[in-house]
């Protein structure tokens, strides 16, 4: 067939899904000179993630993490926001895809609507709030939550007097929205709109929704009021939910003593929901929660968490888990609980389980917290099948170890939780990952689609007289649950040189960027102070704000009060407060003094050095080759392939070896990627964008020289623990799972003849001089341990472990294919 007339890639994508992780890869894709329309079912972006109230380990604010990145979406010139939409269906080949996409009325225009929420006000009905989980009760126009993302109102047609009235064949009653609207944006005759997209590839992030336990009939949920969704809590605990961050049981707003936390409600669980994966995230959300828990409560609060595994594997998670039972007193109960019962005559709440001794023991709760799993949204399974995309057994999109963000169609690339089970920071990692697969193809029309945005004249201040405004962040319980946050604000506004000073709930949210840009503007305001949190993560958010006010990005200065101050000072909020207005009072002082900054440009060196010659090393390479960058990957050995040489095969069965040949060919045959062997770094100098790194390689004598590159990727990865624990390396019969695996590939008939094998877990991991979880030793002595009753099914094999960490749908393993007489053993805390 003749390419004549054939078109070329079209240099925008589509992200389906405005979570945390749609919206990563959205800006990723932006911010690389690609268009993006970012398609998302709910009228705002956000997902899931802005009703928590904390995230872990780090325990900062969801908001706070999130508001920027909401904040840049919106306003981002080559970001299409496409809200109350589905896609409908995909035609073409990657690089020239069709997107058929259906928009559903808002019933208000979006052009017209300046979200100053007058409608909801004189709005009659009232209804369910999901999304504080039930809690409370919005209007039947409403946007989702307070810091939404497009500002724009929705009516909820199916709760509407107007709709419902005339669904019932009246004339259509009520419309006080209408009424009431002074920018005339009701307009109840929307109807659905088709509209047709091309683009040159498309991500799948439509996310997950969280189980519901109504399912199940022995928890109590929805008859028994105080057994709430860990979902719920999250929304009791936070500072915009229905209880304003105040810790209150909803049966009687009385503050709990003692809560309880049932782990794996709709996970891990083939009997009653067919949920057989580990939801990866539920035990640190449990104990986070907990850890929260405890100091929004005025009083001393007991929290028990009732696990069958401890599943904290991420980096920092297992100093979480250790701080929260040694330092801040969180009960762990190895138990699974069948059924909660309510104290006759009380709102009061009863467990009985049995201890790992046997013994059985009845507690009483004043609440019980259910940590749901994540499941697939029937919508998202539909979404999949027009699609052409292959599910897992579990609904989770099928991908490969290899290349985990495509799926089975081409040009279609997945991210988030609808791969697998996983928290935020995987989801915003995978999203970049995404967003890098997806351009690659499209390298060649990079920026072809994208805009230039005009900034307003810049406003000369240096003749005019000094006006400071300040902006003071009560960030919820973060800042104003421990300072004093109206008196501080008080305190800025009576310093010299100050006109303007004001309290907002979250300072980085759109409402309140836009007010700052306003403010600024009504009082001819020519200097900024925010006290919030940390400018490393905000700073640039609050720049592009005053710059795009007709300021000079410079002339704005951040106090620290969070990270600096109320985190530090949590049970002194007299000092607190004297401190925030000192630092208040010092950036006031500073910024009195600033001049307009402008940045030099600079040329880039547009080629990477990338550090190790391992899977991670060479797909980062060839990722950036793909892109159209030279990449210089450097390795201190003879040869490509680092760890992956000692693996045969990934924990779904696929060979390594076959992978790790294709993945050196690709990269020793690209003509972008240059391979040094046998070369270590010595030293970099000079800035981002234009390094100079020293390189020395050996051979007969040592070979200095020196690369000049923009980027540098450290892939070092990793090595083996050396340890003499448990005989290693004294007796032949002692192996490392490394071992094990060469003699299994080598010498399988000494390893066929064994009567018994038994894997002792967690050597050198989760101990004091390294408390952390290497990941992946559970997963590979349940893989190992399965080949080796392939090879000898009369074998007796043991593994031995403190929790068994088989994440997501390694839980298969596990669970349904080890035979129950050489069923794992548990090993005490404190083994010898």
């Amino acid at each position: 067939m003749s390419d004549q007339g054939k078109k070329g890639p079209v240099g925008a994508v589509m992200v389906v899904g405005g979570g945390i992780a749609g919206i990563q890869a959205a800006l990723d894709l932006a911010n690389s000179g690609y268009y993006v329309y970012l398609v998302e079912r709910s009228p705002a972006i956000g997902g899931t993630m802005p009703q928590l109230d904390k995230t872990f380990p780090t325990n900062d604010c969801s908001m706070c993490i999130l508001s920027p990145k909401l904040v840049e979406c919106g306003q981002h010139l080559n970001i299409r926001l496409i809200t109350c939409a589905e896609v409908d269906c995909i035609h073409g080949e990657e690089g020239n895809l069709k997107v058929r996409v259906i928009k559903r009325p808002r019933y208000v225009d979006e052009d017209k609507c300046v979200g100053c929420g007058v409608c909801a006000s004189k709005c009659p009905k009232e209804v369910k709030n999901d999304f504080n989980s039930g809690l409370d009760k919005r209007k039947a126009i409403y946007v989702p939550y307070p810091q939404a993302v497009p500002m724009k109102y929705t009516i909820d047609r199916q709760n509407c007097i107007y709709f419902r009235s005339l669904e019932a064949g009246k004339q259509g009653r009520c419309m006080a929205c209408l009424k009431y609207c002074e920018n005339k944006a009701i307009d109840f005759d929307q109807k659905e709109e088709i509209v047709e997209f091309e683009v040159g590839s498309v991500i799948l992030a439509p996310g997950f929704e969280p189980f519901d336990p109504g399912e199940f009939d022995t928890y109590g949920y929805g008859t028994l009021r105080n057994v709430v969704t860990s979902v719920a809590l999250e929304r009791m605990l936070s500072a915009s939910g229905p209880f304003r961050g105040h810790l209150v049981r909803p049966s009687d707003q009385r503050e709990p003593k003692r809560i309880a936390w049932l782990q794996c409600v709709g996970s891990r669980d083939i009997n009653r929901c067919r949920n057989g994966y580990c939801s990866s995230v539920c035990c640190m959300y449990a104990i986070k929660e907990a850890v929260i828990a405890k100091e929004h409560s005025k009083g001393e609060l007991d929290t028990a968490i009732f696990y069958m595994d401890m599943r904290t594997y991420g980096k920092e998670f297992e100093k979480y888990y250790q701080r929260a039972e040694q330092e801040k007193g969180v009960r762990f109960v190895r138990s699974r609980i069948h059924s909660v019962e309510r104290v006759p005559g009380t709102d009061d709440l009863s467990i009985r389980y049995a201890t790992e001794a046997g013994e059985v023991v009845r507690e009483v709760f004043d609440m019980v917290v259910l940590s749901v799993g994540m499941r697939m949204a029937e919508s998202t399974v539909n979404l999949a099948k027009r699609l052409d995309v292959h599910l897992d057994g579990y609904q989770f999109a099928e991908t490969s170890s290899f290349a985990p963000a495509r799926t089975s169609r081409s040009g279609v690339y997945v991210c988030g939780a609808f791969r697998e089970p996983k928290d935020i920071p995987g989801s915003v990692m995978e999203a970049s990952a995404a967003a890098c697969a997806a351009s690659q193809a499209l390298a060649g029309v990079r920026h072809t689609k994208t805009l230039s945005k005009m900034l307003p004249h810049e406003t000369h201040v240096l003749r005019q007289e000094t006006r400071v405004g300040v902006f003071v962040c009560n960030c919820g319980i973060n800042i104003g649950g421990i300072a004093d946050v109206p008196a501080v604000t008080a305190y800025a506004a009576a310093l010299p040189r100050v006109v303007h000073a004001e309290e907002n709930l979250f300072t980085c949210s759109q409402d309140t960027q836009e007010r700052i840009r306003r403010v600024i503007h009504e009082k001819g305001i020519n200097r900024v102070v925010v006290a919030s949190c940390s400018p490393r993560t905000h700073e640039p958010l609050f720049r592009s704000t005053i710059r795009e006010a007709g300021l000079n990005p410079f002339l704005i200065e951040m106090a620290n009060i969070r990270d600096q101050n109320t985190w530090v000072h949590q049970s002194q909020p007299e000092e607190a407060t004297a401190k925030a207005k000192d630092l208040v009072r010092m950036a006031v002082a500073k910024v009195a003094l600033a001049k307009p900054l402008y940045p030099k440009h600079v040329p880039v060196t547009k080629s990477a050095l990338v550090v190790g010659g391992g899977v991670a090393g060479m797909v980062s390479a060839l990722s950036l080759a793909e892109q159209g960058f030279s990449a210089c990957l450097v390795e201190k050995s003879d040869s490509l392939g680092g760890q992956a040489r000692n693996l045969s095969r990934t924990w779904k069965g696929e060979s390594v070896e076959a992978y790790l040949e294709g993945l050196i060919d690709a990269v020793t045959r690209h003509l972008k990627v240059e391979v040094i062997l046998n070369t270590e770094v010595r030293s970099t100098s000079d800035t981002a964008g234009n390094f100079t790194t020293t390189l020395v390689s050996k051979g007969p004598e040592l070979h200095s020289s020196k690369l000049t590159h923009g980027v540098a990727i450290l892939a070092t990865g990793g090595r083996p623990l050396s340890t003499s624990e448990y005989l290693y390396g004294q007796n032949p019969n002692v192996l490392c799972w490394f071992d094990l695996d060469r003699m299994m590939a080598a010498t399988p008939e000494r390893v066929k003849n064994a009567q018994t094998a038994v894997f002792i877990q967690c050597v050198g991991s989760r101990s004091a001089e390294r408390p952390y979880c290497s990941k992946i030793c559970c997963t590979h002595a349940i893989t190992s341990a399965l080949h080796l009753k392939e090879m000898n099914s009369e074998m007796d094999v043991f593994i031995l472990y403190r929790d068994i960490r088989t994440y997501g749908a390694r839980e298969d393993m596990y669970r349904g294919r080890v035979a129950p007489r050489n069923r794992p053993l548990r090993l005490s805390q404190n083994r010898t």
